[in-house]
């Protein structure tokens, strides 16, 4: 086995070895600190380092953490400091020269979402490190959260049934970024869920995608896309940075059961519901299921009891076990990729005045070839 900087044998537990993993987070942004503060707290995790071209911001945050050392980029990083990761929270243009220096370097990474601003720049990650042997984490915090882990655990059990529809809604007054869209900003965070609660991941041959900018930005400020599920079910997201109401909502329609998450209910975030539309007659022949005549079921509603953590703070443990544990993170970079490869659709949808788009990838030949 080899040993990493803190001088760990990969592969053993770390509570039986007592040892911690280093890790220094690269950008004191907006989402650095909430890393920064995670790590810090986790009994895996030694903070080593804060990286940031502002060196007054990175001092801030490294100060409000102990005193750790600061960096002005990931080359100073490498040369001064003895790290065994980095966690990526800069601007997504620079996530591909960032990671690819650290996996060069043999260093672990985690990246915020998204992977990166392209697929190939994100398949160019994945291959990095799989050849080195190197975890690639995507942080696709909201797969942390207890509502998502409850999800993904309701229909992976059949709670819900057939998956008929799913529909994810995520609006707000937001910030109108001047470097991409409002599906590049907010929906990574809805087809990230999808990914990791669907039992194949989140793999559409072709999406359609529909965009408005009213305000006359450049960019799409309103956006729906759509997209097909196995049996002849659909996905569709809505994402919107002009409502003055905020809205953050998951319905998740099954054959026996429906899910409703509200993300903004702290009392009741999930709710099951027991009701539906029922063929009273079942028929394998789609003529046949077209004549049957529609019942409509009146069940009872429930709400899960949910744990109380804070999702970061799992994200990073994961990270760490995925290390020790040589093997790929729950949010790998390989779903990191899926995430990119819908949204490169999305766009070429856009472009397209809303015509269907391959998601590449996932092309039909390449499917009926495996």
């Amino acid at each position: 086995m080899t040993e990493s900087s803190s001088g760990y044998s990969r592969g053993l537990d770390p509570a039986a070895s007592g040892m911690q993993l280093k890790v220094a987070v690269i950008g004191a942004g907006y989402w650095g600190p909430n890393l920064a503060r995670n790590f810090t707290a986790s009994p895996d995790w030694e903070l080593a380092g804060i990286v940031d071209l502002d060196q007054r911001r990175a001092a801030k945050l490294a100060a409000a953490q102990g005193g750790v050392p600061v960096f002005s980029s990931i080359d100073e990083l490498l040369d001064m400091a003895d790290v065994d990761a980095v966690a990526i929270a800069t601007p997504a243009h620079t996530h591909h020269g960032i990671a690819l220096t650290a996996l060069k370097a043999g260093k672990h990474v985690l990246v915020e979402k998204p992977l990166a601003d392209s697929r190939a720049k994100g398949l160019e990650m994945v291959e990095e490190a799989e050849e080195r042997g190197l975890v690639l984490m995507a942080d696709h915090t909201y797969c942390y959260t207890p509502a998502v882990l409850k999800i993904r655990e309701l229909i992976a059990d059949g709670s819900l049934g057939d998956i008929l529809f799913i529909d994810s809604v995520r609006i707000n007054l937001g910030l109108v970024q001047p470097d991409v869209d409002v599906f590049w900003d907010l929906a990574p965070h809805d087809l990230s869920i999808l990914d990791f609660i669907l039992p194949d991941g989140l793999r559409p041959v072709e999406v359609t995608a529909h965009g408005a900018d009213p305000l006359g930005t450049g960019q799409a400020c309103v956006g729906h896309l759509t997209f097909a599920l196995a049996n002849d079910a659909m996905a569709h997201v809505h994402v919107n940075w002009l409502s003055p109401t905020k809205i953050r909502q998951l319905v998740v329609g099954g054959s026996r059961r429906t899910l409703v998450w509200d993300d903004l209910n702290p009392q009741q975030r999930l709710s099951v519901y027991d009701r539906g539309v029922s063929l009273d007659r079942q028929s394998p022949s789609a003529a046949d299921r077209k004549k049957s005549a529609i019942s409509y079921r009146l069940g009872d509603t429930w709400s899960p009891a949910l744990p109380e953590h804070e999702a970061l703070g799992e994200m990073v443990a994961e990270f760490a076990n995925s290390i020790w544990q040589q093997r790929p993170a729950r949010t790998s970079g390989a779903s990191g990729l899926r995430v990119l490869s819908v949204l490169e659709a999305v766009s070429d949808s856009l472009s397209a005045d809303g015509k269907a788009s391959i998601v590449v990838g996932n092309e039909p030949q390449l499917e009926a070839s495996r």
